[in-house]
């Protein structure tokens, strides 16, 4: 393999998803300032909106996530063609 191609930081990092804090470890390169303890061991934490948890084509149910307001934004903009 080549020299100075991969990068210095892949480590194990923990993901939490938001929605349901549900937090799985996996190996990463993402940088974070935040930290979390798993199984009494400390692990730099990086936060999700949705993951294979909560996002309904793998949960196979209809929940809907909506941290940006944009279906309120929706309905609002939309409420005058309501008869």
């Amino acid at each position: 393999m080549r020299k100075g191609i991969h990068p210095e930081n892949y480590r194990v990092v923990a993901f939490k998803d938001m929605s349901n804090d549900d937090v799985f470890l996996t190996k990463s390169t993402a940088n974070t300032n935040e930290t979390i303890e798993v199984d009494g061991v400390e692990y730099p934490l990086v936060k999700m909106e949705i993951s294979r948890t909560s996002h309904p084509y793998y949960t196979g149910k209809s929940k809907l996530v909506d941290t940006a307001g944009r279906i309120d934004k929706f309905k609002n903009k939309y409420a005058k063609f309501k008869k």
